[in-house]
């Protein structure tokens, strides 16, 4: 196929035209250049291998470096684990072939789009001359024949596009780029490539191929906006900040120190936004909501002003809409998203997060909270730093450990810039209680999805984007068991990951949670079953750490507190990928209770005690909501 008109052109592939031209779009913030699509995961099939497969090998590792992954979600995984830890300035790209290949991606796509992170997806798809029709792994649909599976990927996407001819990628591609690049719209995007269409030809005009550079903007706040913002500050007796996620995709961390250094404002974190003030700064409250702290969870009940900074408000982090409880509250909205900012009513203030926090702090010259008030949060925050010493205390070194003592032994070990990875079970809630986190990345819990599998390639995205960074993924057996298959991508690649494999058989989050709505565990424990058909007989002997090991990661065993630490300290050395394995023990509660309410809706009416029990605590509990007007 030929373009009508004589400017230069070259002949291309639309898969070798989509690589070359991936490979020269670049990012810049703050005067500092990335590179936007640093790289591209794969699994081929019928409906990628001629195509875009080809047009990598023929593009060479320079132009576009090429991971081989193990399965489809798990390589979204990491490539939103890489964003995250390049606030959002680098992204990867994810190639499929038709059929499960590509509805594996829905699953990671939905946790990018959720987490405001950027994800470029490649899934093939049918012909678009129909020449084959159907073709393996094709769905048909008797009344919508443009339908595919990867139809799958709008509601997930931010961004979606069918390419059915050619020239139809130019515009397509720049559409895509503007996507992942915009702090405010970035999330998954989905180019679905027909298979027959990757291997057509067509003459591309070479300005398609030159440098581009996407410059991420740093939008100021309204001067009416920011006036009003400020007013309301100046007017609160006990304004506290909940920071969320987007302090840190702003890098503005920096402009939150210098605004509570001069205001003397406390500061909550959600479990994105944790980390924005180093653990040890007067300030800093730790977690905020049902995994909150009590220091943090009891100011923003008597909170008359809060103060959201990039964050989106989930329902872990009001309490279910229960935590804020002072009569007069009222919410101030920082946020680069208005969808995000008009949240619970509040007043707005849409701009990039350090440009707002940048501009409070200069109209606030001279203000600062009350003595009496910092002597409150500053009393508060040293109890609870007294909760976490006792949780982390390690006590008899010979005992089996519990998850605390687990957390508090790798606290001892890790330094500034580790990275501990976590995303489902019971370790949110311990983490978002008790984690000292040092430095802004440290902390990396993906949270508002809570994906089960997440970690493994997580770490190995992370570990790509920073090689000297120490990375940590925690995971529990269940989470293991979901998704173990990157580690042998991290053996491949020489990614000295860390992983944390706790033994607690079986889903330990889902069970107490179950207990405490009158679910009695059900279904939530891997044991055999008993006489009467239940899953209580004697634990699964199953060997994870083999498991591991068969994959090729080095395993160590802990059975004590003593080994734990030793083993720790060990895998930090390495330059391996390296596997600590340890059965915690989940009879000794050294866990803090939570702090707020998360409604989980307990049945109306039940036959068994503890659903009466537990729907009689709910509805006493589900009468503190309340609505922010």
């Amino acid at each position: 196929m030929s373009r009508p008109n004589q400017s230069p052109s070259v002949r291309l592939t639309v898969a070798q035209a989509l690589v070359r031209f991936l490979s020269v779009q670049y990012t810049e913030r703050d005067g500092v250049r990335h590179r936007l699509i640093a790289g591209a995961w794969g699994i081929f099939g019928h409906g990628n291998v001629a195509g875009i497969g080809q047009a990598l090998l023929e593009a060479g590792e320079d132009a576009m470096p090429f991971h081989q992954g193990r399965n489809e979600q798990a390589m979204v995984h990491a490539a939103v684990g890489h964003a995250r830890q390049l606030n959002r300035l680098s992204a990867q790209a994810v190639t499929t072939s038709i059929g499960p290949g590509a509805t594996n991606l829905v699953t990671g796509a939905a946790l990018a789009t959720i987490n405001r992170l950027p994800v470029l997806l490649l899934p093939g798809d049918y012909f678009a001359t129909r020449a084959a029709d159907p073709l393996l792994q094709q769905l048909e649909h008797p009344t919508e024949a443009d339908v595919s599976v990867n139809d799958t990927l709008r509601p997930v996407s931010r961004y979606f596009d069918r390419i059915h001819r050619p020239e139809a990628l130019i515009p397509s591609a720049l559409q895509a780029m503007r996507i992942l690049t915009d702090p405010a719209e970035t999330g998954a995007v989905t180019l679905a490539l027909p298979q027959d269409v990757q291997a057509e030809a067509y003459d591309w005009p070479e300005e398609f191929f030159a440098d581009r550079v996407w410059r991420v903007r740093r939008p100021a706040p309204d001067p009416v906006e920011l006036a009003e913002a400020v007013r309301a500050v100046r007017a609160a007796r006990r304004p506290l900040i909940v920071a969320g996620g987007g302090v840190h995709h702003s890098e503005a961390e920096q402009a939150l120190k210098a605004l509570v250094d001069a205001t003397g404002i406390p500061v909550a974190s959600t479990q994105a936004g944790k980390g924005s003030l180093r653990y040890d700064h007067p300030a800093d409250l730790g977690g905020i909501g049902h995994t909150g702290t009590a220091v943090a969870d009891d100011l923003a009940r008597t909170a008359d002003l809060v103060v959201g900074v990039g964050t989106r408000y989930s329902d872990f982090t009001t309490a279910s809409g229960t935590l804020f409880q002072n009569p007069d509250v009222r919410f101030l909205g920082l946020n680069i998203t208005a969808f995000d900012a008009h949240k619970l009513a509040a007043r707005t203030l849409v701009c990039d997060a350090r440009a707002g926090l940048e501009g409070l702090t200069a109209g606030l010259d001279g203000h600062r909270v009350s003595a009496a008030y910092e002597a409150e949060y500053r009393t508060g925050k040293e109890r609870w730093d007294q909760v976490v010493a006792q949780a982390f205390h390690a006590g008899d070194e010979t005992a089996v450990p519990t998850q605390t003592q687990l957390l508090g032994a790798l606290d001892a070990v890790v330094g500034d810039e580790d990275v501990v990875i976590n995303a489902a079970g019971s370790l949110p809630g311990d983490l978002h209680k008790l984690w000292r986190a040092r430095s802004p990345r440290q902390y990396h819990l993906e949270y508002g999805y809570s994906c089960m599998g997440y970690e493994i390639p997580a770490a190995i995205g992370v570990q790509q984007a920073t090689p000297d960074t120490p990375v940590w993924a925690l995971v529990g057996d269940g989470t293991y068991l979901m998704m173990p298959t990157e580690i042998v991508t991290a053996v491949q690649e020489g990614l000295p990951i860390n992983m944390i494999l706790i033994q607690n058989h079986g889903y330990a989050s889902i069970g107490g949670l179950s207990e405490s709505v009158g679910g009695e565990r059900f279904g939530t424990a891997y044991r055999y079953r008993a006489a009467d058909g239940t899953f209580s007989g004697a634990p699964l002997p199953v060997d994870l750490a083999a498991n591991a090991a068969s994959l090729g990661m080095d395993v160590l065993r802990a059975k004590t507190v003593r080994e734990l630490r030793e083993a720790l300290a060990a895998a930090r050395a390495s330059d391996r990928p390296t596997c600590v394995y340890v059965e915690t023990d989940t009879a000794t509660e050294t866990a803090p209770p939570a702090e707020a309410w998360w409604d989980v809706p307990v049945a109306e009416t039940a036959s068994r005690e503890a659903a009466v029990e537990a729907r009689e605590r709910y509805d006493r509990d589900v009468a503190a909501r309340r609505h922010h007007l």
